[in-house]
């Protein structure tokens, strides 16, 4: 074989095979220069870190309302990654809108509609089906998971304006007015805080005033517990990170996508600096010089809320990171929080190592629920009496519960941890609904399991409800009417874990695919059902597939007429 070359092109011949030009450009995609350009431009000075992927990512997609194979590419040139990795993220998270090669370019307005349990219980199917024949082509109008408005359902979303009971004409308003921005309501802001006592706990700790210790057992006295649904006890995390070497960092959980939770986006909203307090305080405990917030993107009023605040915070503590999820609920599990906030697909890890051992890029990490540091200046200031007070049957302290469904006040219920269902809907929430009948609840959110109305008797707290295949969570109530169906019901609230499953463990995968079928069938297999929602139970690698089949389980038995009639009538 002998070689010649022309024009710098090394050209190959071989007896028999003819003469043939090799490639004058290397294999592989290649960077369109414009992308490239565009891309350097949008993220200007910014950091070209791993960890940042997802944040730049949000970048285009608000830019370009879409994120082409171009601008993936350019983006992966930039911050030196391999395309694959940059395109696996990008299609991890539902907020991204990733056109491939000859697919149709995105509207640039989207239309999202939620929905789960009590947006669909308050009609959300006919919502999406009279938007799409209102608003025209020239606007996507698509599902999306819970948004956590439940208490103002059904709730569609403008770019990134909500809009609370929608009906076609408001939500059609929005779209002609072009208002798709957050609307930022009143709150109380740092001068207001400040002037109400904020942030003189947190001098006094720096100060040392008052110790560390000294705060860790007001917080063992409260017994205070994690309330994004664990409810681990706060002191002893605290002490387990601090135990740890150094350096440590924190994180916080703001990821609250549990359908029928919304009680961390009221508080967020509306007294910011009471969360961002106890959040240093936690900082302080154990001596971490990087805070990560990371919020749910569904929630652009509280990212607004915090971006004008955090840069009003005393001097002297820890780097604030203010990260923004991309519609993701898996990443509410706390290791899968870490990877995302490492710019990372949201996928649990594997324990041992846990997070307070082995965390956020490799260090020791404390992770936090919002409304859990919201808490902790009134406790420590007001005193552990203060709030073992409060409670009922036999429970100590406060909860917030966020209540939706059929009641005639729903919100967030600042209410003693304990009480029952009835005590909850007949003293906070003005009873129900004109012409509804109590039927069932949902004592702890999707995930929680379905309870019917002649069990109102059960506190509603930790270690109260797990008897029953039950247990409280965040404390997100939804109740449910005569007039509605508790299998479809269930339903919903499966096709919610089958859509957001991150497919990386089989049971959970597999078998939120394969119970959604088997309950979309007139006739429910509950032998098979059972045994599905076993080795869900037994096998799933997170929380996620281990508690998907709660609801499921209750209604085969504690529901047996949602099942008699039907059978009857086959």
């Amino acid at each position: 074989m002998s070689d010649h070359r022309e024009n710098n092109v090394l050209r190959f011949e071989h007896p028999g095979l003819g003469r043939k030009r090799a490639k004058s450009t290397p294999k592989g995609r290649q960077v369109d220069p414009v992308a490239a350009q565009e891309i350097a431009d949008l993220l200007g000075d910014r950091p070209r870190r791993r960890d940042l992927l997802i944040e730049h990512l949000h970048l285009i997609q608000d830019r370009y309302h879409q994120i082409s194979a171009a601008h993936l590419a350019a983006l992966a040139d930039e911050m030196k990654l391999a395309f694959a990795e940059v395109f696996e993220v990008a299609t991890f998270y539902a907020h991204f809108d990733v056109v491939k090669e000859g697919e149709p370019k995105v509207p640039d307005l989207t239309v999202r509609v939620c929905d789960s349990l009590t947006c669909d219980l308050y009609g959300s199917d006919t919502l999406i089906a009279d938007l799409k024949a209102k608003l025209g082509p020239d606007v996507r109008v698509i599902r999306a998971p819970c948004v956590g408005l439940c208490d103002q359902a059904p709730v569609a979303e403008v770019g990134h304006h909500f809009i609370h009971q929608a009906n076609p004409d408001n939500v059609a308003a929005a779209v002609a007015a072009g208002d798709t921005h957050p609307h930022v309501p009143d709150y109380i802001d740092y001068d207001a805080y400040v002037a109400g006592g904020g942030y003189h706990l947190l001098r006094t700790l720096r100060s040392g005033a008052m110790s560390v210790d000294d705060l860790l057992q007001k917080l063992d006295g409260a017994g205070l517990r994690g309330l994004g649904g664990a409810g681990f006890p706060t002191a002893r995390k605290w002490r387990a990170v601090r135990g740890e070497p150094g350096p440590r960092v924190m994180a916080i959980n703001g990821d609250e996508g549990e359908p029928g939770t919304f009680k961390d986006r009221h508080y967020l909203n509306t007294d910011p600096h009471r969360f961002l307090e106890g959040t240093l305080i936690g900082a302080h405990v154990v001596e971490a010089e990087d805070v990560y917030l990371y919020i749910r993107d569904e929630y652009p009023v509280a990212r607004e809320i915090l971006a004008r605040e955090i840069v009003k915070l005393p001097p002297g503590g820890p780097r604030i990171h203010l990260r923004r999820g991309a519609g993701a609920y898996i990443c509410g599990e706390e290791s899968s929080l870490l990877e995302s906030l490492e710019g990372k697909r949201g996928l649990p890890r594997h324990k041992p190592p846990y997070p307070f051992q082995v965390g956020l890029f490799g260090m020791p990490t404390l992770i936090n629920n919002v409304e859990t540091v919201y808490w902790v200046r009134d406790i420590v200031e007001k005193g552990a009496e203060w709030w073992t007070s409060h409670g009922r049957n036999g429970r100590v302290g406060l909860r917030s519960y966020s209540v939706s469904g059929r009641v005639k006040e729903p919100g967030v219920k600042l209410a003693p941890a304990g009480l029952t269902i009835s005590e909850l809907i007949d003293e906070y929430c003005g009873g129900m609904l004109e012409g509804h009948s109590f039927k069932a609840y949902l004592p702890g959110g999707a995930s929680g399991g379905i309870l019917p109305a002649h069990m109102n008797d059960i506190p509603l707290d930790f270690g109260t409800l797990e008897k029953y295949g039950c247990f409280i969570g965040s404390a997100a109530v939804v109740v449910l009417s005569d007039k509605d169906d508790i299998r479809s019901a269930a339903l919903n609230l499966m096709r919610f874990f089958e859509d957001e499953s991150c497919g990386q463990c089989t049971p959970c995968r597999i078998g939120t695919q394969k119970a959604v079928k088997l309950m979309e069938r007139p006739v429910w297999d509950q032998e098979l059902l059972a045994e599905l929602s076993q080795t869900m139970r037994d096998a799933s690698i997170c929380g996620l597939g281990q508690a998907a089949s709660n609801p499921l389980t209750c209604v085969i038995k504690y529901f047996p007429d949602e099942f008699a009639p039907r059978v009857a009538a086959e």
